[in-house]
């Protein structure tokens, strides 16, 4: 089985979520079975293993409807791609699309980094059902992330194809137990993720005046005016801004913390759930299925709004007790979520795929 995965939408110089779920999905199943990797730029390499690849247009291109036609000259038996917008027409390989979530079309705020266009027809795209439809429909089987997500797909009918779970994960984290964080005059906290309208941060600004012996490290990137509607929410000295954070430096801070917190309105996934558990950092976070899912028994919810909900869930984790069983919980919880059992995953998937095409009276 000749397998591809499509690499194009990996980042230059760090990754967000898509690039870096493709670019561990690639590593993990080069394990298993040999791999060649499309990308559109040769610096995407130094993001990506060491494996074959070829280059080809990018999946901004004008030329993506009819990607395909590219494809073909490699004679695949399989293509997955993490995006469900590749182009499919004229295909004669197995074609596996991703849709990692619907989020967009409940917060139709396209990605900041796409150009002026792009952005255009991603609200477009997202104001109708039909053009997913349209494109799920003409792959061979469709993969998502998540429970929660492959639910909310099978409701709102947007395939006639199998949707199988490959799901998403964190990078490896160092095996050694956390200790319980120290008796400290300031305790640290944890936010890691966008400020988006739908990522609720100002609730977790209110909440620091219910928690005068803590202080909330912002990791991402922000923006003049979110960070300074921020600071007027929040009591004087009780948010840092990284401003971006270096891997190094967040897990640093991560691994330091008494927990890491997100009141999101809405997820995809919830990556930075994983990285803090798998440091054995407790979650205090949203009460919204995908965190159900993720968080599993390890986490604490409350209600995304109620600022005194997370500083009441915040101080439970005072008592070093508390705090050290969350965080064996929270190790324990994290291990579901594997790189190298997505791979697994997937291989069944595509071999499935193949298999499924190679029967009589197909293609």
């Amino acid at each position: 089985m000749k397998l591809v995965i499509d690499c194009r939408y990996t980042r230059l110089g760090h990754h967000d979520g898509i690039s870096r779920y493709a670019a561990r999905v690639t590593e993990a199943v080069a394990r298993r079975h040999p791999v060649t990797m499309l990308i559109s730029d040769e610096r995407q390499l130094e993001m990506l293993p060491d494996l074959p690849w070829v280059k080809i247009s990018s999946p901004t291109s004008v030329r993506e409807l009819f990607v395909a036609r590219q494809v073909n000259r490699l004679n695949p038996d399989v293509v997955f791609t993490p995006m469900q917008t590749m182009g499919s027409w004229g295909r004669r390989y197995g074609l596996v699309l991703t849709l990692h979530d619907l989020i967009y079309y409940r917060n139709r705020t396209p990605p900041r980094d796409l150009p002026a266009v792009i952005r255009l027809l991603w609200r477009l795209y997202h104001l109708a059902w039909w053009p997913q439809r349209l494109l799920l429909n003409r792959a061979d089987e469709v993969a998502t992330v998540s429970e929660t997500s492959k639910t909310l797909i099978e409701r709102h009918r947007l395939t006639r194809r199998p949707i199988t779970v490959v799901r998403n994960a964190a990078d490896p984290a160092p095996g050694t137990p956390r200790s319980a964080p120290s008796g400290d005059a300031v305790r640290e906290l944890v936010y890691m993720g966008s400020f988006m309208p739908y990522k609720n941060v100002e609730t977790l600004a209110r909440a620091l005046h219910e928690l005068s012996d803590h202080r909330l490290h912002l990791m991402s990137r922000i923006g003049v005016a979110d960070r300074a509607r921020l600071t007027e929410l929040a009591p004087d000295g009780a948010l840092v801004f990284h401003d971006g954070a270096s891997d190094e430096e967040y897990r640093a801070v991560l691994s330091r913390a008494t927990a890491l917190l997100s009141t999101s309105l809405d997820e995809g996934f919830g990556i930075p759930l994983v990285e803090a558990m798998s440091l054995g950092t407790p979650v205090v976070v949203s009460d919204i299925p995908i965190f159900r899912e993720i968080g599993g028994e390890a986490a604490r919810f409350v209600p995304p709004k109620d600022a005194s909900a997370v500083a009441a869930a915040v101080r439970e984790l005072a008592d070093a007790d508390t705090w050290a069983r969350a965080s064996s919980a929270s190790r324990a919880q994290a291990a579901n979520f594997d790189w190298d059992r997505s791979a697994a995953e997937l291989l069944e998937l595509v071999e499935r795929v193949v298999s499924r095409r190679a029967a009589p009276g197909r293609r």
